[in-house]
């Protein structure tokens, strides 16, 4: 079965609210754990909301959706045994948006590979400056989904600064992927395109400011 099949399988699986089948289509063909979030789970759910944002479906089936999936995403990647050394104070958060499911993959993934963060959940501009300075964040991860929620990390980047945070700010979510240049634009230091690069990614980014 192709990715597409799959991908018109798994909607159509949460749609029906059928676990079982959902369960069933990632595991097919023995995939690996990140292929079916990043291939099949995230391009089913930007489908459903979509089809959402045309009309066609409630925002029940929506919502439903998206927590069914949150669900996999824990199963396919419970906390690691051990924690690893010598890593910076990190924080992850999604910016004055209500879509979850990015942050709860990056945050599963590293949760996984031994790594310990600061779920802040979904914040505003000034209560997510506040958090970090106070918690000595040096690597802060932001999620968005919508372009006004990923302009206003340059926000958080100039209140951050004026109060002498050289926290560094790694940036996802779909504006970013849609226009490879946004990240500089709202001064963030890396821009990760999927949870599949997550750990290298923060170490470049925690290596360049050594």
């Amino acid at each position: 079965m192709s990715d597409s099949d799959l991908i018109n399988a798994f909607k159509q699986a949460l749609l029906d609210l059928d676990r079982a089948q959902i369960r069933t289509l990632i595991e097919v063909g023995g995939l690996p754990s990140l292929h079916p979030i990043e291939q099949i789970i995230v391009p089913a759910l930007e489908q459903i909301g979509v089809e959402w944002e045309q009309g066609g479906l409630s925002l029940s089936q929506v919502y439903m959706s998206g927590r069914i999936c949150e669900e996999l995403v824990g199963q396919l990647f419970p906390a690691g045994h051990s924690e690893r050394k010598d890593q910076p104070k990190m924080a992850i958060a999604v910016l004055e948006d209500y879509h979850l499911l990015g942050k709860r993959i990056v945050h599963s993934v590293l949760r996984a590979s031994g790594y310990v963060l600061t779920d802040y959940g979904q914040v505003n501009v000034d209560d997510l400056v506040t958090r970090v300075c106070e918690d000595e964040i040096e690597l802060l991860m932001i999620s968005t989904l919508m372009l006004p929620s990923a302009l206003k990390v340059g926000d958080v980047r100039k209140k951050l600064d004026a109060r002498g945070a050289h926290t560094r700010i790694v940036v996802g979510g779909a504006p970013f992927r849609f226009d490879a240049e946004l990240w500089k634009g709202v001064s963030a230091d890396a821009m990760g395109r999927g949870a599949s690069e997550i750990v290298a990614l923060i170490d470049r980014v925690m290596g360049e400011r050594k």
